[in-house]
Formats: structure tokens, sequence, C-alpha cells
């Protein structure tokens, strides 16, 4: 009986729109399956042979050459009609003890974990970008922004590491994603488990899982592994933006600060002066989607258990949006290493304001004795004063600062005839911040070299894992063509 064309079209064609990521991870948990019942004699030797034989013809095959119409059902149901139509009813052994929807959350792991341990690398390349070039800037003094208004002096490195400890932080909350991500369904059964396929942690262990998913049931319909992944790349994403829209800012004329590399810009087909900062605008873009997506994947989660619609669209939804992240993560780290910074420009804006004030409201404090709430009004009228003359934060004198305490009611704070340069010059400023993530050189540089070695060990951490997987997933392939002969 044929399925009515508006199911073909808006249920079928959906999910078979998604079998160029899942196509390798089927065949994968197809051959561990089969492996299993021969090693369990549930299978008999000859079928076996045969059924492997069909299966290692689909691994052998690309998705969108094997043949997946939407005309004949979903993914499974394409693939059971082509092993059918070689090896007739013993196509049917690959049934025994398995759902079809068990055969497709372990291609969806498969291919989740290793998107995951991807990303997580790419994380920690952005790190290792930001450490190196807060390294190269710690001593690139640059005025720090609130509500983009002049706060207080830092260095360009200092604010890098703003960037590099959040992505360390979503380094860890995706790692812990991916151990539970990489953990077998297999041998879950309808809902309570399958005598014919035995001990579940044989197929655990010849698809390179960390373990199994411990409650069958859960293990077929649990959808809170796949919504945290996608929430922790989208956080992640949400940090990236937060850099990339600071560097479009300061990467524009009125503020020069820095200059993207050529490679990451692209030209206005009118306007023949313009550098667009395409790469960042991708970023910031891509950041929006994934905030979308992981809003879809809670939007589906909401629903009752044993259920398919939310995992049905997450086949789809959860490789697309690493996918995605991943390369927003690559372009970031590649921005960072490529980026020019104008030290120059950035300290005359340092010098060019009064981010000095907090300190000068301190040592008021300090000097004078005087409570800081007043400190804070008295800087806060030689300040007007000054801006209103065209004057500078490194311009005020004691006198000034004496002048605007009287102008208030308050006590002469006697600081007529003090020397105020060390208490107003940006770069002695930034160099007192020595406590602990503080902005002193020494204390970025430390950070930088902490960073960076935290980046090497989550990139070998997670390659050594990528490597695992393919090393298992090569072996049941071998085993099977082994077999086969």
């Amino acid at each position: 009986m044929p399925y009515a064309r508006e199911l073909v079209e808006a249920g079928f064609a959906v999910e078979v729109a998604d079998a160029p990521l899942l196509h390798d991870g089927l065949n994968l948990a197809d051959l561990a399956h089969v492996l299993v019942l021969r090693e369990r004699g549930v299978v008999p030797e000859d079928a076996a042979r045969r059924l492997l034989g069909v299966l290692l013809d689909a691994a052998d095959t690309p998705a969108p050459a094997f043949g997946y119409d939407p005309e004949h059902g979903e993914l499974y149901t394409c693939r059971e009609r082509r092993f059918a139509a070689a090896i007739g009813r013993d196509a049917g052994w690959l049934h025994a003890g398995r759902t079809r929807r068990e055969a497709v959350r372990i291609a969806l792991r498969l291919r989740v974990r290793r998107d995951t341990a991807l990303l997580v690398a790419a994380a920690a390349d952005v790190v290792t970008a930001a450490a190196r070039s807060a390294d190269a800037h710690a001593d690139t003094l640059m005025v720090d922004q609130t509500y983009l208004q002049h706060a207080q002096p830092s260095t360009f490195g200092h604010y890098l590491l703003g960037t590099a400890y959040p992505v360390l932080r979503a380094i860890d909350r995706l790692t812990a994603d991916l151990d539970v991500v990489d953990r077998s369904p297999a041998g879950a059964g309808g809902v309570n488990g399958s005598p014919l396929t035995g001990d579940r942690d044989r197929t655990a262990a010849l698809l390179g899982f960390g373990g199994v998913v411990e409650h069958t049931r859960d293990a077929m319909w649990q959808v809170d592994g796949f919504t945290a992944v996608v929430a922790d790349a989208a956080s992640l994403a949400t940090t990236l933006d937060r850099l990339a829209e600071d560097l479009e800012i300061w990467s524009s004329a009125e503020f020069g600060w820095v200059r993207l590399a050529d490679g990451h810009t692209r030209s206005s087909v009118l306007l023949p002066q313009k550098r667009n900062p395409y790469a960042l605008t991708m970023v910031r873009g891509e950041a929006g989607v994934l905030i979308g997506r992981a809003t879809g994947m809670l939007a589906l989660a909401k629903s009752p258990s044993a259920r398919s619609d939310n995992l049905i669209f997450a086949y789809g939804e959860v490789p697309r949006a690493l996918d995605l992240a991943t390369r927003a993560t690559r372009l970031t780290a590649g921005v960072i290493a490529g980026l020019d910074v104008d030290a120059d420009r950035m300290a005359a804006a340092c010098r060019s304001g009064f981010s000095q004030a907090a300190d000068l409201a301190e040592h008021l404090m300090l000097a004078a004795g005087m409570d800081y709430r007043s400190a804070h009004d008295v800087v806060g009228t030689c300040v007007r004063r000054a801006a209103a003359e065209g004057l500078r934060g490194v311009d005020l004198t004691g006198e000034r600062v004496d002048a605007a305490a009287v102008a208030l009611g308050l006590p002469d704070p006697g600081l007529s005839g003090t020397d105020l340069t060390a208490v107003l010059d940006p770069a002695r400023i930034v160099g007192s911040r020595g406590t602990r993530g503080g902005a002193a050189p020494d204390v970025v540089r430390g950070m930088a070299a902490e960073c960076a070695d935290a980046a090497d060990a989550a990139r070998g951490a997670a390659e050594a894992r990528l490597a695992g997987f393919t090393a298992a997933e090569s072996a049941v392939v071998a085993r099977a063509r082994e077999l086969v002969g």
C-alpha cells in the first residue's frame, strides 16, 4: 500500500534528509548487532555471513548513492528494503532482539560523540590562540570598558583572557556531555532488554562506548543528554559572540584598535574603501542560530515519555548544531590568531579620558582620610570641570582636587603641590594590579601559560577519544570482513 503523498513529503522526507548524518553510524550499529547475534548463536553462520556482506557493502557505499528514498519510508525501512532485495529473508535476522529506534539511537550517539569531541578540540584552539595573543599583549595598554564607557586602565592581554576562561569552562561542560553521550543504548529491546543480545556491555565494547545507559527504557527515550550538548554548544557560541561583538566595534574607523586579517574580511561591491568584518558577522549570526536550536531542543523535549517526535528531530538537529558550533569556533580561533593590534592607538585612547578616576578617588581616601563616597564626589566634580576645559585624566593636579573638595563644602584634602603622576599614569595603575587574576603584565603572562596548558590537555584528551572511536569502529568493520572472507 503506497504512503500518502503528504506523509512522504512532511514525514519520511524530513527523516531521509538526515541520512548523510547517520549513514555511517547505522552501518556500524548493524554490523555490531549481527556480530553479537552470531557470537551468541542466534543467527545461523551462513545467514550471518550474507547479512554481514550486505552491511559491508552499505558501509562502502556513500549515503547519497545508497538509495535512501522517502517513497519507501524512513531510514531504517529504506535500508531493510535494500538488504532484503539483496539476500531475501536472511535480512530479517537483523531485527532479532532490536527495534528500529535502537539502531538509529546508536547511530546518533556514534555521530554526536565524535562531533562533541571535535568541538572540544576546536574550543581548545580558541584558548590557545587567546593565550598566545594575551602573552604577546600583556603590556599593551587598553582602557577596559563597561557600557562601552571608559572604566579603568587595563591591557589587551588581560581582556583576551576574559574569553579564554569561559571557553575553558565550556570545554568542561562539553566534556561532561561527551561522557553522557558516549554510552551505548544497545540491548534495550522493546523497553526492558532482550535475552537474545545478552550482556549489553559486549555491543558497547565493540563500538568503543565508554559504557552503557543503565536503564533500558531510559536508554531508548532519554533526550536530556542531547539537549544539554546543544545548549552547551550554544553557550560556547555566545561567549565567542561577545568577543566578536567587541572586535567588530574596535575594528571600526572610529576606534581602529584592531585590524582583522585580510582573509577574514570581505570587500564591498560598491564602496571601495570598506573592509567588512565578515568573519565576525558569521560568528555572531551562527551564535543566534545555535540559540534557536537549543530552544528548539527544549521545546521538543517537553513531551510525554516513550514518544519519538523529539528524537526524530534530534537526529538532524544535534549533529547540525554541533557542526555549526565547531565551524564558528574554528573561525574564532583563526580570527584571534590573525588579529593585528594597534598598540599605540589603544594606549592613546587609554590616556585620552579619565579611566584613572577610581584610582585617584582611592588615593584621596588613603592620603586625606576621606570616606570613599566623599572622595568619589570630589573626583567626579574634578573630572567634570577638567572635561569641560578639554583636559584629560593625566592632566589633573592636586590643586584641582583641593578646589573640587572645597567647592563641595568638604575639608581641603591638602593635595596642592603633590605630584600625582604615579596615581594617574595608566601604565603604573596596570602594574599595581598584581593580585590574583589582575592585569599586571606578569600576572597576565602567568594566566596565559595556565590557559595554554589547560588547552593542550583538553585537546589531547579529545584527540585521544577520537582516536579510540576510530579504532573501535574500524575493528568492527575489520572483524566483519574477516568473517565474510
